[in-house]
């Protein structure tokens, strides 16, 4: 695409290239610019408007003007002339001035996880803490936060503004906490990390069918969280969790793009040297004797990662792994997992009549009626498991998710 100033006529291609360029640049450097924003203003609300400006600056100039040839150091130069000028008319700040030094593209410093605590502050609810941090830190839109909560859009709007203007008045400093106060803040932060990877693994918006930017956003986070907290099991758990899956993201689409079951997977494509690193470091965790929900879930990836063929899956240890985790964490949406395992145990009809009984809890949630579409096909009921599929259809805007209930809807009007 021609750079600015060339005088032409943008086409509508060359719009919606820059639009799709800036989305992209955005999401990839959101996080670390508030940050580094953050750290020269020490003003959270400042710092997202300078950072939201920019990237309005962007939306209005690059589809006219052209695509930047370094579009992230186009982001940073804009972000930090306008921090300047914040600096500028806030005369308390003059001092500050002459100590602004940035660089032209990216900070040395990756401030994120400073970010992180700040938007997990004790002050605010968990549900803000952790959707702040989402939309601030990760560049989630709000749909996609509103997804994984299993909530409304204007919901997940109206967390966020209310989290904004607390940490506006509270005045919560940027930093990560002192030792004792890291408790307070651990819970949430763990949350969004696993609520970021969530997404990374199935994208609930956008065209991708899972997001390696954000996998890998996740995997940093955790490892960097490791780091400064090694004793803390939950912490190794959580490590370990987005480690097991990542080392069978080579298997989970086909070429393609559609969805391959854990059940059909070509397990030769996995990953079994990242498998034994992520099952020591739960051993690890393990060692610390305070069991935790991030580390249940690990343990119930690795008793699948650890079976050779999808018969050899040791049923009725991942199903006691389920109870356990309900212990921890008594949700629809983990006792629906259980019943995947339940059913493995004891038949499908069995499995079925746990499914039903959630159905007030997650009738909005895809994964509930594709579910009771497969063990509806295991029970021969041909018809009522193709409107299932076609409840669970309408309910995902996954393309690998929708090509792979597509594909089954299809068959089905075969076999019917």
């Amino acid at each position: 695409m021609a750079g600015p100033g060339n005088g032409r006529d943008p086409s509508r291609d060359d719009r919606a290239l820059a639009r799709t360029t800036i989305s992209a640049v955005f999401r990839e450097e959101a996080g670390r610019l508030t940050a580094s924003v953050m750290r020269v203003l020490g003003d959270f609300d400042a710092a997202e408007e300078v950072v939201q400006d920019a990237l309005l600056a962007a939306w209005r100039q690059w589809p006219v003007e052209g695509v930047p040839a370094q579009p992230s150091a186009w982001l940073w130069t804009v972000a930090r002339r306008r921090a300047v000028d914040v600096l500028r008319r806030n005369i308390r700040r003059q001092e500050k001035l002459a100590s602004v030094a940035w660089p032209v593209e990216h900070d040395t410093e990756d401030g994120r996880l400073q970010l992180v605590f700040t938007c997990c502050h004790p002050a605010l609810s968990r549900e803000s803490q952790v959707a702040l941090t989402l939309r601030t830190v990760c560049g989630l839109s709000p749909a996609e936060i509103a997804n994984g909560f299993l909530v409304s859009e204007s919901a997940i709007i109206q967390r966020l503004t209310r989290a904004r203007r607390k940490i506006a008045a509270a005045g919560i400093p940027y930093r990560i906490p002192d030792d004792d106060e890291l408790a307070d803040r651990l819970a949430a932060v763990l949350a969004v990390i696993y609520l970021l990877f969530n997404e990374a693994y199935l994208s609930s918006a956008g065209d991708r069918p899972a997001r390696h930017d954000l996998s890998d956003d996740a995997h940093w986070l955790a490892g960097l969280l490791a780091r400064l907290m090694p004793a803390e099991p939950e912490v190794l758990g959580l490590l370990a969790l987005i480690r097991l899956h990542r080392a069978r993201s080579a298997a989970r689409f086909d070429r393609s793009g559609r969805l391959v079951l854990l059940r059909d997977q070509d397990r030769s494509r996995w990953n079994r040297a990242e498998i034994a690193d992520a099952v020591a470091l739960l051993t690890c965790a393990g060692r610390l004797r305070r069991p935790g929900p991030y580390q249940v879930q690990a343990a119930i990836i690795a008793c699948h990662a650890e079976a050779p063929t999808w018969a050899d899956t040791d049923w009725l240890q991942i199903l006691l792994l389920y109870d356990a985790l309900l212990a921890h964490q008594p949700s629809p949406v983990i006792r629906l997992h259980r019943a995947i395992a339940y059913g493995q145990v004891f038949g499908s009809a069995a499995a079925l009549a746990e499914v039903a009984s959630l159905a007030g809890h997650l009738d909005g949630y895809h994964l509930y009626h594709a579910t009771r579409a497969a063990l509806l096909r295991d029970l021969g009921r041909l018809e009522d498991a193709r409107e299932a599929d076609a409840q669970a259809l309408r309910r995902t805007a996954n393309p690998a998710e929708r090509a792979l209930l597509e594909q089954r809807l299809s068959h089905a009007e075969l076999t019917i």
